[in-house]
């Protein structure tokens, strides 16, 4: 990915906090429902062994090493060799080699990399915070996917969630505020900025890349939130289970943490209607 140069420089020299990271509840969580979701979308009718997915901005490559034990077959992608090499060690310990390619370059500039047309999915998780140009990322994914039946699954930062997390975890009014307008939050783990999205913001950059929001879920609704008498740890398959019962609800979706969603390629007719 191209990301912000101070968050592109902790990724590369310090992939290793990002990887300790997902080792905690709050990570696990995050991980866990988003692949929940997107295992429930996955084109059921056909042979996963024949779907043929891009991961952008892979991060570890713990995504992509659980699309590749469904048998599909899984291209890794990122622009930061730490953690493409980290991406590497998920894999082997994995035995998945055979089902996994990686790939260093640019979200942003697929267009070199990759035929038009090439994947049935393509997965964009915590990338569009960090990119310069959202909206190119999501164009270029978009000529990559192959027909209207690919998915092109979007994950970010909410900027709803960044208020309520002032306000009920932190107490901090004048943050929760601010936050209401706010473009960009702290990022707590690297330190600097993050872009937020809002959901109209999102689906407006899906309808420019010429995308269709199918399915959306919230994801960390309250888990956040939670009082300390509820152990992230001993609890957490019945957090799991709550969480993945309201990300489900619409209600619900845009005053989560993160928002998840599934997208496909605008038909003509879908274009003509939006």
């Amino acid at each position: 990915m191209k990301a912000t140069a101070k968050s592109e420089n902790c990724f590369e020299t310090d992939a290793s906090r990002y990887a300790a990271y997902l080792e905690t509840p709050m990570g696990r969580l995050r991980a866990d429902l988003v692949f929940a979701n997107l295992q429930e979308l996955l084109p059921s009718w056909r042979d996963l062994s024949s779907l043929r997915a891009l991961d952008l901005g892979c991060g570890t490559g713990a995504t992509a090493a659980r699309l590749a034990r469904l048998g599909i077959q899984v291209t890794l992608l990122d622009s930061s060799t730490a953690m493409l090499a980290r991406a590497q060690r998920t894999v082997d310990e994995a035995g998945l080699r055979v089902n996994i390619t990686l790939k260093l370059g640019d979200a942003a500039r697929l267009d070199g990399i990759f035929p038009p047309a090439s994947f049935d999915l393509i997965v964009c998780h915590n990338l569009l915070e960090f990119a310069d140009e959202p909206a190119a990322v999501l164009r270029a994914a978009a000529r990559l996917m192959r027909d209207s039946s690919s998915l092109l699954s979007v994950f970010v930062r909410n900027q709803a969630g960044e208020i309520l997390k002032a306000a009920l975890q932190t107490g901090d009014l004048a943050a929760a505020e601010q936050a209401m307008t706010a473009d960009w939050g702290e990022e707590s783990l690297y330190g600097g900025k993050v872009r937020l999205f809002t959901p109209l913001a999102l689906e407006s950059l899906l309808h420019e890349a010429s995308l269709t929001s199918k399915a959306q879920r919230g994801v960390r609704v309250v888990a956040d939130y939670l009082p300390v008498k509820i152990s992230p740890s001993v609890d957490y398959d019945r957090i799991f289970a709550f969480e993945h019962r309201l990300g489900q609800r619409r209600e619900f979706f845009g005053v989560a943490r993160y928002l998840h969603c599934l997208a496909s390629l605008s038909t003509p007719a879908s274009k003509e209607g939006a």
